[in-house]
């Protein structure tokens, strides 16, 4: 395993562990924050999808089939996802735990130099780990807000943040478009104080504010105008709008979440 994965593999086991913590003793049939969902469909969610991105590093070909039935059927397919976790009935955390404990260990195995398939564009093993950081935070997200809990924001934001960054460009592919050729400047306060920035620091084109509010937008869990966020330009505020860090086809925030207040 590359070095540079230790350090992500642990922050990805603590983000399990923090959803671990949201759960005891928690009420699994309430809805979350994710449109028609309960706080145990979020978990399925995560299950069944640590389950494929297994299966991706494990056996890619396996993994490239699933993706075909998705492609026949993606209404079909997403809602297969609901109802085989929702089958596992109370045996879900420990099985999604096992799961997710299967997935680090295929995470380590893996030849950090290949490409991982997954729903969009193929990705390194670091990536992918990072991409699955991502959805247990939004997904804890969604947790949280159902359950009413503020969650505290930590350093493994910058791995959000990141991801949000790179993910510019596919924010428009997806929708059959392509992103202006144009650099945006990206200026985030870390939760201790300190600066994140990617891009060029004299461009005009700039999003700057709290890490928080801007992870919160490019997974789409905060509408824009619900954020302290300061955005500079039309490059840069036609992205915000768009922005979509999670693979998938084009989505935007649900308007449901309007007013929702700003975690941390």
């Amino acid at each position: 395993m590359a070095a540079d994965m230790t350090e992500l593999l642990d922050d990805l086991q603590a983000e399990h562990a923090d959803l671990d913590a949201l759960l005891v003793g928690a009420d699994t049939s309430k809805p979350s924050a994710a449109a028609g969902w309960t706080v145990a469909d979020c978990v399925g969610h995560l299950w069944f999808f640590d389950r494929e991105a297994t299966t991706a590093l494990r056996d890619p070909d396996a993994f490239r089939t699933n993706v075909e039935a998705l492609l026949a059927n993606p209404d079909g397919y997403m809602e297969s996802t609901l109802e085989q976790a929702r089958a596992l009935g109370d045996d879900l955390p420990a099985t999604a735990a096992t799961q997710r404990n299967a997935l680090l260990d295929a995470l380590r195995a893996t030849d950090h130099g290949l490409k991982v398939p997954w729903y969009g564009p193929p990705m390194s093993p670091a990536s992918f780990a990072t991409a699955r950081l991502m959805e247990y935070w939004a997904h804890g997200q969604d947790i949280a807000d159902g359950l009413g809990v503020v969650r505290r924001p930590t350093a493994r934001l910058q791995h959000i943040a990141h991801l949000g960054v790179r993910t510019r460009g596919f924010s428009y592919a997806v929708r059959g478009r392509t992103a202006p050729d144009v650099d945006v400047h990206v200026a985030l306060t870390a939760p201790d104080g300190s600066q994140w920035t990617w891009g060029d620091p004299s461009a005009a084109e700039r999003v700057e504010g709290s890490a928080l509010d801007f992870c919160l937008v490019v997974t789409q869990r905060r509408l824009l105008d619900d954020t302290d966020l300061k955005v500079t330009g039309d490059a840069a505020g036609e992205w915000m709008q768009i922005a979509q860090a999670f693979a998938g086809g084009g989505t935007t925030t649900d308007p449901a979440r309007a007013g929702l207040p700003t975690p941390g």
